[in-house]
């Protein structure tokens, strides 16, 4: 028998407001996702799914195959970031999803992530 194997990806976010893409009752973020293989074997990342709601409890779906154009085979210990953005009509929200994954044999699996979408509030 082979031995029992842990498929698992572990996502980071890293979100920034974008004040020179927003405006007229819309608030622009810039979101930088770290997705790390801390399994102990060797996966794709297939697909996603987000639900953005902005703070009036809207929300929005999104749905699709890759990230970015890309369907990243991370081995155990591999990293991959990208960056993407979103819009609100709130200046605060939350992005909650799961990125849909597959072992090299064909063992499905999950990674959720959620993370907050804020203006920070800085001295000016």
């Amino acid at each position: 028998m082979a031995s029992s194997t842990r498929p698992e990806f572990t996502c980071s976010v890293k979100v920034q407001y974008l004040p020179e893409q927003s405006g007229d009752g819309h608030h622009a973020f810039a979101y930088t996702v770290t997705i790390a293989n801390t399994g102990d074997v060797a996966a794709q990342l297939v697909a996603r799914r987000w639900v953005i709601t902005d703070a009036h409890g809207r929300t929005e779906e999104v749905r699709g195959l890759a990230v970015v154009g890309h369907q990243p085979l991370l081995k155990p210990g591999e990293r991959f970031e990208y960056t993407s953005w979103t819009r609100l009509a709130t200046p605060t929200g939350t992005m909650r999803g799961t990125y849909y994954c597959m072992t090299e044999d064909a063992h499905a699996f999950e990674a959720p992530v959620e993370f907050p979408l804020a203006r920070a509030h800085g001295l000016h």
